[in-house]
């Protein structure tokens, strides 16, 4: 049996895949950075290169 170390970002328009060791976790769910995990507050994106989320 295999651990998962590595899940895609919770955020729905995010590309990000995050190593759960450096995770944002929120509400039990990885997050690849803060804007992510806050639900991008002020519509700016996670700042990762070819990623353009921001919702």
């Amino acid at each position: 049996m295999s651990t998962v170390t590595q899940m895609k970002c919770a955020c729905e328009s995010c590309l990000c895949v995050v190593s759960l060791s450096d995770a944002v976790m929120k509400d039990d769910k990885p997050y690849c950075g803060e804007a992510c995990a806050n639900g991008h507050p002020s519509g700016q994106g996670c700042g990762h290169t070819g990623c353009g989320c921001h919702a």
